[in-house]
């Protein structure tokens, strides 16, 4: 609510820009005469008008969905937008078809209008087991054209009804959607994303929809719409752009037949657990303890301290079976992983569920949606949207989320594709609940560097990196795959500072801290007696990574963040500070992040410290503006933050 309050007030402050255009199907000049979108500067194309009917046919009863769009051309850019693809599903014993295509394409001659169609030889069509894409190519497309087209589709597939996008890759400046549903058909209906509807009604349709025997059924009509609707730009720091990009969907939830049959098609959880029990792939994989029997050598099995026990049968997981890349959410079996030592996340996190509930701990497996696949919704099941399992451990008081694919991970770790907010634990006994996996603790990196002026007039000095928590991954993962590589990189992740040794104190790649110690010369040198010296030799941003005007969507980071920064340059009698930048504080709103820096001069000694915090792992939409101000203050920070020192 919060989310769609704030952009609700951003978009309501925008001048209403459909009236530049005019909307609906018919083309009149104005629109070939307008050569931008004023609300969008970089748009490379508008939809100026988009239109869906989903209704069922009265006389065969199959689904009926007619499509009409209407888009400007304003760049080079945005003859991409000159083709389109339809894809239509093709099932075992029915079929997805297309009808009624109507192309017009309007350009402005000599100053009058003129209208090019598209022939039926520009009509292709590529079809595989399941799909068939029907790709129409329109005629004369240039910039400023105005397009215009129309079809329909049919089709007996209704259990997700018909998808409806608001929001597309550029701006739409009208989007309505009508669905006319049977009261035979019930469903769950979901709009996702934060913009809110301009128009949301609905209305009853008295015997829309004739059966034989004189059965007949009254339809739901509904009408959606939506205006002035911003481009879906994707950024930084997001997960799928289907758990934010503004559309409705549907979900098949009860069918009444006209005998008094009701077949209920979703489930609630408790009907769902039960089926998961007994599920080839899942229920029956889980609490085997006949299947890892005798599976343990005696070095952990004797191990007396719970803690160190799950870690070491973690670590046993981890060394003996490798990860193939897939889920398998869908194609599970510990017997095959046990031979072959190689298997699918749900094989692999399964078996470690099992070693550990066969040891007496109480572990459950989880399901979950990975970052890419989208968010699971939590308001009614929906089994398919889960696609990835991991293990909640209990230890004491202690809940240990764990997932033993990836090598580079500590104990208590996931993988960052599997940090999608929540998951479903699934508990034999009593039953499935949700439980969040945003991690609480903050991944850091620190820094700290010690510098003075040797016998040849260099600042020189040593640089301790020490990165922890989710920050550190990549980091273990590069240097240890490709350490030659990696030393080569970092001779330019310095600023004005050479790399003159460089070693790894951590000791193994599950350590939970990555910690380097580099040795650096200052490459800036003297002007007379005097430097001009940026303190932060290191940089944690190189750029702003947040630059769209308006961001409809979360900024997800996955994990909270902190950064510390620490110089110290031994002036001893060599050195002194003529001139130092003013200590300086600001913050993100309600506390939600901080940026505190101070320079301080004893005479002997000259001190920088710097810490940045991220205090939520997620923000909403309506921060973006303050993230932004908020990184671009850091970037200042860094990069102008000079110290003029002298010689003595």
């Amino acid at each position: 609510m919060k989310r769609s309050l704030l952009v609700f007030i951003t978009l309501i402050s925008l001048t209403s820009f459909s009236q530049d255009y005019e909307i609906g199907m018919n083309v009149v000049k104005n629109d070939l005469l307008n050569t931008s979108y004023a609300a969008d500067s970089s748009a490379e194309a508008v939809i100026i008008y988009d239109y869906g009917n989903a209704y069922f046919n009265k006389n065969n009863w199959k689904l009926n969905v007619e499509f009409k769009r209407k888009i400007k051309i304003l760049s080079k850019e945005g003859l991409n937008y000159g083709q389109l693809e339809i894809p239509l599903f093709i099932g075992a014993n029915s079929r997805e078809n297309i009808k009624d295509i109507n192309v017009r394409i309007y350009n402005l001659d000599g100053g009058e209008v003129k209208v090019s169609t598209m022939e039926k030889d520009a009509v292709y069509r590529e079809k595989n087991e399941n799909w068939e894409i029907v790709r129409l190519v329109f005629p004369n497309v240039k910039v400023g054209s105005i397009i215009t087209y129309s079809y329909t589709k049919t089709t007996s597939f209704v259990s997700k009804f018909q998808q409806w996008y608001f929001q597309h890759n550029i701006p739409t400046l009208y989007s309505e959607f009508n669905a006319s549903i049977p009261g035979n058909y019930e469903y769950h209906i979901k709009l996702v994303g934060g913009l809110p509807l301009k128009e949301n009604t609905s209305n009853i349709e008295y015997n829309c929809l004739v059966a034989g025997r004189g059965a007949n059924a009254n339809c739901a009509v509904y009408k959606y719409i939506m205006t002035d609707i911003p481009a879906y730009r994707e950024e930084k720091f997001t997960t799928t752009r289907e758990n934010y990009i503004a559309k409705i969907e549907y979900e098949l939830s009860v069918v009444k037949q006209f005998t008094g049959q009701v077949k209920k098609i979703t489930k609630s959880w408790s009907d769902v657990d039960d089926e998961l029990k007994s599920d080839k792939d899942f229920g029956r994989l889980i609490n085997r303890k006949n299947l890892v029997k005798h599976l343990l050598p005696a070095v952990i099995t004797s191990i007396t301290d719970d803690k160190e026990k799950a870690k070491a049968i973690y670590q046993y997981v981890l060394n003996n079976y490798k990860w193939n890349k897939k889920s398998g959410i869908y194609d599970s079996s510990i017997k095959r992983l046990l031979e072959n030592k190689s298997g699918n996340a749900v094989e692999i996190n399964l078996l470690l569920q099992n070693i550990l509930h066969s040891e007496g701990f109480e572990a459950y497996p989880m399901l979950i949606s990975t970052r890419q696949n989208g968010l699971a919704t939590k308001v009614y099941p929906v089994l398919t949207d889960f696609n990835y399992v991991i293990v909640k451990l209990i230890i004491g008081e202690d809940t240990i989320l764990i997932d033993a694919t990836t090598p580079y991970l500590s104990f208590g770790e996931l993988p960052i594709r599997c940090l999608n907010q929540y998951g479903r634990v699934f508990d034999v006994n009593y039953g499935s609940y949700w439980e969040s996996t945003i991690p609480k603790n903050y991944s850091s990196t620190q820094i700290g560097v010690k510098y003075k002026l040797n016998e040849n007039n260099q600042l020189t000095g040593t640089l301790n990196r020490g990165i922890t928590g989710y920050s550190a991954h990549n980091y273990k993962k590069l240097f240890n795959e490709n350490t030659t590589a990696y030393k080569e990189a970092l001779k330019n992740e310095f600023n004005n500072s050479l790399v003159s040794s460089h070693k790894v104190l951590s000791k193994s790649i599950q350590d939970k801290r990555f910690v380097e110690q580099i040795e650096l010369i200052h490459d800036e040198e003297f002007v007379g007696d005097k430097i001009y010296f940026n303190p932060f030799v290191y940089r944690f941003f190189n750029e702003n990574p947040f630059k769209l005007e308006l961001r409809t969507y979360p900024i997800d980071f996955g994990y909270k963040q902190a950064y510390l920064y620490s110089m110290e340059v031994d002036l001893g009698d060599k050195l002194k500070v003529m001139e130092i930048p003013g200590d300086s504080n600001f913050a993100l709103p309600n506390k939600a992040g901080l940026v505190s820096v101070s320079f301080q001069n004893t005479g002997s000694k000259l001190t920088v410290f710097l810490r940045i915090k991220f205090d939520k792992a997620i923000y909403d939409a309506g921060y973006y503006d303050a993230l932004k101000s908020f990184m671009s203050k850091i970037i200042e920070l860094q990069n102008n933050s000079i110290i003029v020192l002298q010689k003595t």
